[in-house]
């Protein structure tokens, strides 16, 4: 049996709450975290049709990228389109639960499931992101003295990797020391070279848990003056978490760039559109899911010939394309972050199996329902 906190707690251990920007709603929305869960479905959005698509089909939990909630509410009586989204789901007994900015950075994210489906390789982020900084202690034990030693420091947060614990790596050595003159020895004697089997035990810890791992370490340890070191790393995530995606592809046009992206991406009333010359050879790609224009400073004079985002504003696109920079493609917003909602669904089955089954929304939640074609005046609907 899955429970609701059960995939909470595994959507949170991907996409952080504690990641999300400072103005932003994700996390629980509604549900209660003992119940059941069978049947899950995404979305981009939540609206009212959404919620009765969830309801229908019979979910669980629908799981959205934007937040229902996004501004502070004193309730949500079933009088606006809000509350009655959130009253067919209280009816349904369907949960919901948003990862929104959370999900935008993260591996397995929004930015990177548009690149992947854009065909980029070789992904890095554009800004790196900054996960909790980690430490490694590393200390020297004499070898039947190892395993309280381990546990200790374990107990007190070392060695804690995702969803495990107790991670230590050990290896055999051979320490030498000589005791002086006031000192009192657990093994040797004072004036005298000792040469004591030994294990080398490392793990990793949160830099924040530093001082109480060193006193586990250091209470637990049989020597008089234990022989430890703490080394600051660097932060794993920003080697692959972080804002945007950057890759490459074949080098090709941007006209057929362009059409490559028209072709991954669902259709929307407002297309694909490019400022660049169809003509221009390109590799290096830059993305972005959502809005943005927040990040043409940072890609302006650098060696990406291509940044696909949504969101561009007039002035901003016009000022960037003049001072020569990289070719712009413009998407629709919920066609650029429908790209993630299998890809988390696939994540989902794979971690809990034949326990859930998983649903994308088939909905289009685009705002914008057609456009006009001034070439022969008629409503063209997508």
């Amino acid at each position: 049996m899955t429970t609701l906190g059960d995939v909470v707690d595994l959507v949170h251990g991907w996409f952080p709450p504690a990641t999300a920007e400072d103005w932003d709603a994700v996390g629980l929305v509604y549900g209660d975290p003992t119940r059941t869960v069978r049947k899950v479905m995404f979305a981009v959005d939540v609206d009212e049709a959404v919620a009765a698509e969830a309801a229908d089909w019979g979910a669980d939990l629908l799981l959205v990228h934007h937040p229902l909630f996004l501004t502070p509410v004193h309730g949500f009586a079933a009088t606006t389109p809000k509350g009655r989204t959130l009253a067919r789901l209280a009816e349904a007994g369907c949960a919901l639960l948003v990862a929104h900015t959370n999900a935008d950075q993260a591996v397995g994210g929004v930015s990177e499931a548009l690149a992947t489906a854009l065909g980029l390789t070789e992904q890095e982020p554009i800004v790196p992101g900054s996960g909790e900084p980690y430490d490694k202690v590393t200390v020297m034990v004499p070898t039947d003295a190892a395993a309280p030693v381990r546990a200790a420091i374990a107990e007190a947060g070392a060695g804690a990797i995702g969803h495990y614990d107790h991670c230590t790596f050990s290896t055999p050595g051979r320490g030498r020391f000589r005791p002086l003159e006031g000192a009192e020895p657990t093994v040797g004697t004072v004036g005298d070279i000792a040469i004591v089997d030994e294990e080398r035990v490392e793990a990793v810890l949160p830099r924040r848990l530093r001082r109480r791992v060193v006193a586990a370490l250091v209470a637990a340890h049989p020597y008089e003056e234990p022989a430890y070191d703490v080394v600051e790393l660097a932060d794993p995530q920003a080697l692959s978490s972080g804002t945007g995606r950057v890759g490459v592809v074949e080098r090709t046009t941007l006209g057929d760039f362009a059409r490559t992206v028209a072709d991954a991406l669902p259709a929307t009333a407002g297309g694909v559109r490019v400022a660049g010359d169809p003509a221009r050879s390109v590799r290096r790609i830059a993305v972005c899911g959502g809005a943005g224009d927040f990040l043409l400073d940072r890609l302006a004079g650098s060696d990406v010939d291509v940044y696909v985002t949504s969101d561009l504003r007039h002035h901003r696109a016009a000022e960037f394309v003049a001072e020569g920079g990289p070719a712009l493609v413009d998407v629709a917003h919920w066609a650029a972050e429908s790209t993630w909602l299998p890809v988390v669904a696939e994540r989902l089955v794979a971690a809990l199996g034949d326990r859930v089954e998983t649903r994308v929304s088939e909905l289009r939640t685009d705002p914008w329902q057609f456009r006009v074609d001034p070439t022969d005046h008629s409503e063209r609907s997508e």
